[in-house]
């Protein structure tokens, strides 16, 4: 019975809701950037299967039922872009060239890195397009041939840490403008890091929105390129 419940689609759902819940009440108690309610949850619901004992296999299988509204919560980030129209066409080449060297940077320095630490070709294009929304960058490391579950890693974690440490990174070196924010963390955080980026404002969260578009498809256009740099 205990089997039953644990194996069962409510059981994984509940978990995982349950731990994005204390998540967010330990960030609401304590309001500090370590405290990130997804990093949270992530830890709990590792907790919670290896006490339990529970397969992960099982557990993604019938935890796949939130993945499924990830796509149209991606997509409702346009209303904010919608909103932000008229901005965008008054700054649409300073918003194209930063998204565009924000990508740059990302695929050069995953390149410097595999120099550095003599990675093999899988694991270089694994990281690849760790900057980018999980729906594009497991596309592009299965075209590549790299390892999905890395990639899928890397990505959160860039998304994570975009959303943790942003804000900060944005004090330190005196960002103001909302729509340079926007992009920055967009660009660099995907969706993760454009919940926070909407919290800054609307600005920045509809440039945040735009980006996670122009560096999925600048990203697929780079990423095979870059990719035979290594072979």
């Amino acid at each position: 019975m205990i089997d039953f419940i644990y194996g069962s689609t409510f059981f994984s759902v509940f978990i995982t809701l349950l731990a994005y819940c204390i998540g967010l009440l330990i960030q609401k108690k304590f309001k500090h950037v370590l405290f990130n309610p997804l990093l949270i949850a992530i830890v709990l619901t590792a907790a919670a299967l290896l006490i339990l004992d529970i397969d992960y296999e099982k557990y993604k299988a019938n935890s796949s039922f939130i993945s499924f509204f990830l796509t149209p919560a991606t997509v409702c980030l346009a209303i904010p872009l919608y909103e932000q129209f008229e901005l965008l066409k008054k700054n649409w080449k300073a918003v194209i060239c930063g998204i565009a060297s924000g990508i740059l940077t990302c695929l050069v320095s995953v390149f410097a890195m595999a120099l550095l630490f003599r990675l093999d070709h899988a694991t270089y294009v694994t990281l690849l397009p760790k900057s980018i929304t999980t729906a594009i960058g497991i596309g592009v490391t299965e075209e590549l041939g790299g390892y999905v579950p890395i990639t899928v890693a890397a990505i959160i974690l860039s998304g994570i840490l975009g959303n943790m440490f942003a804000p900060s990174f944005c004090k330190i070196f005196k960002i103001t403008e909302p729509i340079a924010k926007g992009v920055a963390i967009g660009t660099s955080s995907h969706a993760i890091g454009t919940t926070k980026a909407l919290e800054l404002g609307e600005i920045e969260g509809a440039m945040s929105s735009l980006s996670i578009v122009v560096a999925g498809l600048l990203t697929v256009i780079g990423a095979p390129l870059f990719a035979g740099l290594i072979a």
